[in-house]
This record gives C-alpha cells, structure tokens and sequence, in this order.
C-alpha cells in the first residue's frame, strides 16, 4: 500500500495528473468499482481528500445525468486546480477506456470476435469484485452514523434490486427522508429526536479532517468556491458551445439527416437522461439503435456492453461501440473504418462533454452549500442511498461476472434474479476470493492483485 503523504504540502499539478492517469488505467469494474478505486486511492492512501468532502461529492454527482465516477474525478480535480485540474482529471479518466474500446471495435468491426482479447481482461472481474466488497463495507462504516440511515441504505437497495426502482426517485426520497429524521426532527423536537434516528451527527458541524484539500481550502481565499451570476453566465456558454457548437456546425454542413449528425443529436439528448448510469438507458439506446435507426444487428449490444466492461473507464463508453458501427456501416464516401473511428470520437464528444458543464457551473454552488444545516439531513439520506446503489450496483456486477444465467423468480411483487448454479464461473468465484482474501488480510497492494488476477484469469483461459 501506498504511503500516506503529509498533509501540510501542495501538490503539484504534475503529482495530481500522474494520479489521474493512473486512475484512469485501473477504473474497471463500472461505476462501484470506480468510485472504490478513487476512495481507496483518494480518500485512505493519500489523504487527498476527506471522507466527508468525497461522500459530498459523490451526492451532487448521483443527481446528475451521465457518469457519475467521471464527473467526482473532475470534481475533486476542480477542487485542486480549478479548471486545468478539472479537464485534466474528467479526460485522463476517459482516454484509456476510450483507445481500449476504440481498438477493440476495430477488430470486432473486421472480425466479429474478441474472444482472444477478452482473455487478457478476464481476471480483472474476479479482482475488481473484491475491491468493491470492501469498498462498501468502507464506505458503509463511514457513512452511516445511525441505525435511520442504515434503514435508508438497505430501503434503497431494495427498492432498486428487488423493484427496478428508478434511480431519480430512490434518490430524491432518500434526501427527502434523510432532511425529515437528520434535520426537520432534531431542529423540531431537539433532544426529544430519538438518538437512533438523528444521533450525533445531526447536532454537530461536519469536520473535514485528514484531506489535504480540505486544508489547504480552509487557508485560501480567492473566490473560486464563490459563485457569482457572471461567471455562471460564462461557464454555461462556454461549455454549451463546446458540447453543442460541434453539433450545430454538423446540422449546418451535413444537413440532418446524414449518420454524423443523426450521431450527434441522439447522443447529445441521451447525456441529458442517463441518470443512474448505462445500465439505466441500455434497453432504451439498444432498442433506438437496433430499431428505429438499423445501426446494430439484434444482440449486438451485449457484445458492446461486454467490450466496456471488461475496459477501463466508464461503461457508459458503450456508446462509442454503437457510435462507431452506425458510421461503419453508412460511410458515405469515407473509409468504413475511418467513418467508424470518427463515429466514436463524435460519439464520445457529446456524450461527455456535458458532464464538464455540470460539474464547472455547478460545484461553486454545492461547495457553498456543504454546511448549510438544513441540508445536511438530506445529504446524509442521499449519502446513505449511495450506499444502497453501489451495494446494488456490486451484487448486479457479480452476478453478471461470475454466473452466466440468472432465473428471476417473484414474489411479492419483486423480481428477485436468483444465479443458475450450473452456470457458476468457479474459478472466477475462487479468484475473487483469494483477490478479498490478499488485500483484506494479505495487505497486498491492489495494483499487485490487479496484476496477478489478470495474469492467473488469462492462463485458465488459455488452457481451458
């Protein structure tokens, strides 16, 4: 494990960005795994940034559309270096996944199989499961304070395993509950609140102790985190120009109805309803893709899905797959590869580059909000369902990774997906194990584990 560094330093542009860029090499394992990653390498290795400051962040960033793991990198990129740190840390979380899917595509485009190259990322799975066990029991120990906020984070993570519950809505009851037990009560009936429901949190300030971050904030004073109508004007035209301008120029040049500009605009609407991540829109893109526009073959897809989960980067990066297959086959006077790559690169323009927008023009405000006390409640509620949604988003990726058919059974008006033993990846299930075991009581170092995982995962592959 990495050493903790001291936390009276500056770090330095170049020390951040090496982090970024690691970051982005390791983020598998979709949006649990990656905001595991980012805690375990933020939050507890280098002291970065406090428990509390990420848990904040990660709640403005649940309510947006897109991916949320990308959008807390530039967040906590922004809190260090403003802008520069914000763009350097959003792209260097995009870029490896980006080239990986990218080149992957391109051999699934001329060959149709990426079996061999899906067998030097098949041990990852098992490893990256590990690591978002103990991140949620990390996370978890941290973030609920009381009995009331557990009872919220397993509310949540029934609503949405067991009932498909919608992503915006667990949410927005989450910060509804959490504001009426953590803030309405104590501030209501003062110690007459039971203990259980609003403890001590509810009463006291939050301490952001331990981040370098934090620290260095609460010495500087240069308006950054003090947000004003000007510049708010000026982040929303600059970056709706850089999301947009692209958009309109192609509508302008190539006239609505040729691929590049029906890419565009499909896309750029769907970055505006990607709440809950990928897998909240898939049936929806897949069925657009599949029916409405022809771009993909029926269980095409999964194929897609499976290229960006086994890849660093978020899954939402599926989207270049499909991206890249609209314009290879309907190339126009261009190259079909070379119509397919700027597909992709198109695609995954106006698919990200709204979240730089969300987070520029939005952070100022939320930082400014941290210790408002009428807030504070639903943010812990909203913390809590995080909780819940990342336990979700573990169980769902297990399942998917190591058990190859699930038979949903129901009661009580749940879908309750029950693993098909007979389809069970048991070197996968043993793996994880050990990965667990090796990081839990071992102490080895993630990358170490990451490795030897990959490393164990591809050999099976090849001799079985």
């Amino acid at each position: 494990m990495e050493q903790a560094q001291d936390n009276s330093r500056q770090i330095s542009f170049g020390e951040a960005f090496k982090v970024w860029t690691k970051l982005g090499f390791l983020s598998f394992g979709g949006p649990a795994g990656q905001i595991a990653l980012m805690h375990r390498m933020l939050v507890e290795e280098r002291k970065w940034i406090s428990n509390d400051r990420f848990l904040h962040a990660l709640n403005y960033c649940h309510l947006l559309p897109g991916p949320e793991a990308q959008q807390l990198a530039t967040y906590i990129g922004w809190l260090l270096h403003g802008t520069r740190g914000g763009l350097a840390a959003g792209i260097m979380f995009i870029i490896p996944g980006m080239l990986t899917v990218l080149a992957l595509t391109l051999l699934y485009a001329g060959f149709e199989k990426v079996a061999a190259v899906q067998a030097l990322f098949y041990g990852l799975k098992p490893a990256v499961l590990a690591l978002v066990v103990m991140a949620v029991f990390r996370v978890a120990g941290k973030a609920l304070k009381t009995p009331y906020l557990s009872l919220l984070a397993g509310l949540a993570f029934l609503a949405m395993f067991f009932y498909q519950a919608p992503f915006p809505a667990v949410i927005v009851a989450a910060g509804l509950l959490g504001y009426l037990g953590m803030s309405w009560c104590p501030l209501r009936f003062g110690d007459r609140c039971p203990r259980w429901l609003s403890g001590d949190s509810a009463r006291q300030a939050s301490t952001d102790e331990g981040g370098i971050i934090d620290l260095l904030l609460s010495r500087e004073n240069d308006g950054r985190f003090s947000p004003t109508l000007f510049r708010s004007l000026k982040v929303l035209a600059t970056w709706s120009m850089v999301w947009l301008g692209p958009v309109l120029l192609l509508l302008l040049l190539l006239g609505p109805e040729h691929v590049f500009s029906t890419i565009a605009l499909f896309f750029s609407k769907l970055a505006m309803v990607t709440f809950g991540g990928a897998y909240a829109v898939l049936a929806y893109m897949a069925q657009e893709a599949v029916s409405s526009y022809g771009w993909l073959h029926p269980g095409e897809m999964l194929d897609g899905l499976a290229l960006a989960e086994t890849t660093p980067g978020p899954l939402i990066q599926v989207v270049q797959f499909v991206g890249f297959l609209a314009a290879f086959r309907d190339p126009g006077l261009l190259n079909p590869y070379v119509a397919g790559t700027l597909g992709a690169l198109l695609t995954v323009w106006v698919t990200f580059a709204p979240c730089f927008l969300w987070i520029f023009l939005g952070a100022p405000y939320v930082e400014q909000l941290r210790h408002n006390r009428l807030l504070n409640g639903a943010l812990s509620g909203i913390t809590a369902a995080v909780v819940g949604v990342v336990l979700n988003l573990s169980l769902w990726f297990g399942l998917n990774a190591l058990f190859a058919e699930t038979h949903p059974t129901y009661a009580l008006g749940a879908t309750i997906p029950v693993p098909v033993l007979a389809s069970a990846d048991w070197f996968g299930l043993v793996l994880a194990a050990m990965a667990f075991l090796a990081m839990k009581f071992g102490k080895l170092g993630m990358i170490t584990v990451l490795a030897a995982c990959a490393g164990l995962g591809f050999l099976w592959k090849l001799l079985y």
